[in-house]
Formats: structure tokens, sequence, C-alpha cells
């Protein structure tokens, strides 16, 4: 079992997503992560951040830290459009930040 650790701006963004079918789908997967350590489709994006890949709707992605093998710090979320703005976020967030 995998403890998920959220940042103030992810529980804002998934708080404010419209999309409800992206939100269940972006759910379901923190879900699965949470039971089964099964992350999916994933890379690396740099600074020890990563980049969770949720194939629905504009292409949701979710930024997090992995932290020892059990803790995920899920950092901020964003779209395919916001892609690049999103990764300097959740590096600035990480950064600042002290898990």
């Amino acid at each position: 079992m995998v403890f998920l650790e959220k940042t103030t701006e992810f529980n804002k963004w998934l708080r404010k997503l419209k999309d409800l079918q992206a939100k269940a789908k972006i759910l379901f997967r923190l879900q699965k992560l949470q039971r089964d350590g099964h992350f999916g489709d994933c890379k690396p994006v740099g600074n020890g951040i990563s980049e969770m890949r949720i194939d629905t709707g504009k292409g949701y992605r979710i930024y997090f830290h992995k932290k020892e093998d059990k803790i995920i710090i899920l950092l901020i979320g964003g779209d395919k459009s916001s892609q690049q703005e999103d990764i300097i976020k959740a590096k600035q967030i990480w950064k600042e930040q002290n898990f």
C-alpha cells in the first residue's frame, strides 16, 4: 500500500476540475496507485519530479515526487495545453515545500 500526500495546489486543481469524467478517472487512477502501487503511464520530467499521464479529455497530467518507497507527494495537476508551465510549477512547489 502506498500513502499519498497532496499539496494545497493539487487539491485546489482537482476541486476546480469541471470535466467530471476526467475527475473520476483521475481519482480511480490515484486509488489504484494507493492500493496496488501501480503508476501506469508515467515519465520523469526532471529534478525528481515525474508526470503521470491520464489519457482522457484534454490529456490530464499529475506531477508528483516519490519520497521513500511508499510515499507519493502529489504536487499539482494540469493538462497537455499547460504542460510546460505545470512542470515548472511542480518543480517550484517541490523546491519550496519541506516534506
